[in-house]
């Protein structure tokens, strides 16, 4: 296996098209949806989680493995009670992401809180016993921690450390190395390690490192791994014994039909990770910590197509431009890094393509893209753009006072709301008059 969900020719996990050639998701075509609920709406398609999840258990291959869904990806009540029954852990690094969750009915012993700078708020809810485990990422919050009343027996902790591997990724995407916000320092763990021996309603845990997001080499997520076995010598001879390992996710996806670099081997990364950290416990003669992974794009990005209507086509001198009912607003991700997205157009055309720019129809140059798209392509037409399930409808905002785009569940031949489309007076809402 060499990702949780496959391409099949163009066309991204969960579509295809009818005998008329439209797309469609799970039978669905793609004009029902876009009729029902309008355009841009971010489809996902909840069967294609599903393998994903299923994909990386398989991984697994029997070994001891946990997985939790990084909820920053992608998040609504909806989903994450989807989740819920899929038996996986959620990793919250926001108030309203763990009330999110609640809301859902979502296990509290499979939360887990994340957050560079968590606020005060964050921490009397982990304190509280709103979560099961809290992965503290620096000394001054492990110190503030330290002096919040728990109110369950003890509260799970595990250190964010910073283990200074640099990943091969954008840098805006990059969550290790030397030169990044994110965990602990190595001179500080001995000081953390004695705040946790002198907090007994703090239970050490294990040791948490992330390296980025979109990484398509395994030895990224080896090296961390070693670093964090190192680092539990260290803590050992602090007198705390490790007992999780997590390697956090950034699995890279396919974004691409005929990306072939983008194919990292999961079932070998998870069974190489799994093989070192057991030669190292049985190498020392220590319990064999657990090994835990938490992937969020992996999972929801390629389940996620956001279908566009096209407003214009515009031949200028030396490019075509197409203007969609979308963009930076709710697809911030091309502007921010480059990234890419591969489009579709929805309904068949018998003529020749062309390369053309995608645009959006903010007050910016808010191109989404270059693609090759039908020369006949029309305003009104529908496009597909594909693997948008993480992090667009999770950054999406309401620059130039867009609505943010409904969110649709596509599952066993049938489609629901996940989220509503923005109204006018909910982009309003907030305003006061003088």
């Amino acid at each position: 296996m060499t990702a949780p969900a496959a391409w099949h020719g163009e066309l991204a996990p969960g579509q295809g098209r009818d005998r008329s050639g439209e797309l469609t998701f799970g039978g669905i075509t793609a004009a029902e949806l876009a009729e029902s609920y309008g355009t841009p709406l971010v489809v996902i398609d909840l069967d294609v989680v599903d393998a994903s999840i299923a994909a990386l258990r398989a991984a697994q291959g029997g070994r001891d493995l946990e997985i939790s869904y990084a909820a920053k990806a992608f998040l609504t009540i909806g989903f994450a009670r989807h989740l819920a029954d899929r038996g996986v852990g959620l990793d919250v690094c926001s108030l309203g992401e763990l009330v999110t969750a609640e809301r859902a009915e979502f296990p509290r012993e499979r939360l887990t809180l994340h957050g560079a700078g968590k606020s005060d708020g964050e921490l009397a809810a982990a304190a509280a016993g709103r979560v099961g485990a809290i992965v503290v990422d620096g000394l001054d919050e492990l110190r503030h921690l330290a002096v919040m009343p728990v109110v369950s027996p003890s509260l799970a902790v595990l250190l964010r450390l910073n283990t200074g591997i640099e990943a091969h990724t954008h840098a805006f995407v990059r969550t290790g190395g030397d030169d990044t916000k994110f965990g602990l320092h190595p001179r500080d763990e001995e000081e953390a390690a004695a705040i946790l021996r002198a907090t007994p309603q703090l239970r050490f845990w294990g040791l948490h490192a992330h390296v980025g997001s979109q990484i398509y080499q395994p030895q990224a997520f080896l090296a961390n791994a070693e670093t964090l076995l190192d680092a539990s010598e260290r803590f050992a001879r602090f007198g705390l014994e490790v007992k999780r390992i997590v390697v956090g996710g950034g699995f890279g996806v396919q974004t691409h039909p005929n990306a072939q670099a983008e194919a990292l081997d999961l079932a070998a990364t998870i069974g190489a990770l799994s093989e070192r950290v057991r030669s190292w416990s049985d190498a020392l003669k220590v319990p064999r910590p657990h090994l835990a992974i938490e992937p969020g794009r992996a999972i929801v990005g390629p389940a996620g197509t956001t279908l566009y209507r096209v407003l214009a086509v515009k031949r200028q001198s030396r490019r075509t431009f197409v203007i969609v009912d979308g963009g930076i607003a709710e697809n911030p991700r091309p502007a921010i890094y480059g990234a890419y997205h591969h489009v579709l157009a929805v309904r068949p055309h018998s003529g020749a393509q062309g390369e053309v720019t995608l645009c959006g129809r903010s007050c910016e140059n808010d191109e989404l893209g270059v693609a090759q798209l039908p020369r006949d392509l029309s305003g009104g037409d529908l496009l597909a753009m594909c693997t948008t399930g993480a992090y667009t409808y999770s950054m999406a905002g309401n620059y130039n006072r867009f609505p943010r785009p409904a969110v649709v569940g596509i599952a066993d031949g049938e489609h629901h709301l996940l989220a509503r489309r923005e109204s006018l007076d909910d982009v309003l809402r907030n305003d006061i008059l003088p």
